[in-house]
């Protein structure tokens, strides 16, 4: 037990170290990628080769990690270098704890958790901010729509799709039917309940005139169109373009076309009463004449006398 502690005492920290390190069939580099000492630095320690160590504090530190590694006493093997290095003069100087190198491994996921974490709170403040934009568009366009009924401003209508297809008009019942295209006649006459007339395509500018547009269904491909004009009033000059039927503005029109023709008729009936205005004039001009043929009958008959 003597010839041991003998031993041990004889034995240098580098010398018990390298021992330690054999005993546990463990490499230099081994040592290095536990403790993350230079392996440089580890095999100085191991020969006592001081001046290529850094300062004491520092080697100090390294001997100890390297214990703790190889399963020695770290403030015993920490002592006994200190005294090697320097003795008393040396141990008299208090020396701060050399701090264990940290091992990136167990550091990098806590980096990781504060990235994501700090990513998951850019992602929600990103989302919440375009949930309150869009929520203030949708704000702002009823309060626009609520303020322009409120003023009495009518909303920009709706232009409806481009429909393609033909024109076809189809009676409900029987029903006058007048479609010109420019000065040429395309049809006219009459349609019997159910049958249709389709308009041709080549048609320029073709116009329908009726006088029962309730009786006709008009549709363009597989759209129906709107009326062309009130029931019962003659209509004329409706546009038979599918681009003209599909407009809402359409009808409006077609009726203020059918309100103008009606005014036409009566325009003819006042032509008796202006004739009747002369006849009554003759009445004033017959007393004119009458004084003047009396007197011519007076002397007459005192000629004959």
């Amino acid at each position: 037990m003597d010839e041991t502690e003998s031993d041990t005492v004889a034995m240098t920290v580098g010398q018990r170290l390298r021992e330690a390190r054999e005993a546990k069939g463990l490499s230099i580099e081994d040592i290095a990628a536990s403790t993350r000492i230079p392996t440089r630095h580890l095999a100085s320690l191991e020969t006592s080769e001081w001046d290529k160590l850094p300062a004491a504090t520092y080697s100090i530190g390294f001997a100890k990690n390297y214990a703790g590694a190889v399963g020695l006493d770290r403030g015993e093997i920490g002592e006994q270098l200190r005294a090697e290095m320097g003795g008393s003069a040396r141990a008299t100087t208090i020396y701060p704890e050399v701090y264990e190198a940290v091992d990136p491994a167990r550091t990098m996921p806590k980096g990781l958790v504060f990235g994501a974490l700090g990513l998951l709170a850019l992602v929600v403040v990103g989302l919440t901010w375009f949930s309150n934009r869009s929520l203030e568009s949708d704000v702002a366009a009823q309060e626009n729509a609520i303020a322009a009924i409120d003023n009495g401003v009518a909303p920009a209508p709706v232009t409806p799709p481009a429909v393609g297809g033909a024109v076809l008009l189809t009676a409900n019942e029987p029903v006058w039917i007048q479609v010109k295209d420019g000065d040429a006649v395309l049809k006219q006459g009459e349609l019997a309940a159910g049958q249709s007339y389709e308009v041709p395509a080549n048609a320029t500018a073709p116009v329908l005139t009726t006088g029962k547009p309730e009786a006709l269904r008009i549709s363009v491909g597989t759209a129906d169109a709107p009326a062309v004009g009130p029931a019962g009033q003659r209509v004329s000059g409706v546009s038979l373009l599918g681009a003209d039927l599909l407009r809402p503005a359409s009808a409006p029109a077609t009726a203020s076309a059918a309100a103008a023709e009606p005014r036409s008729a009566p325009a003819g009936r006042p032509a008796p009463t202006r004739s009747a205005a002369p006849a009554a004039a003759e009445p004033a001009t017959t007393p004119a004449s009458a004084p003047t043929e009396v007197p011519a009958a007076t002397n007459t008959t005192a000629g004959m006398e």
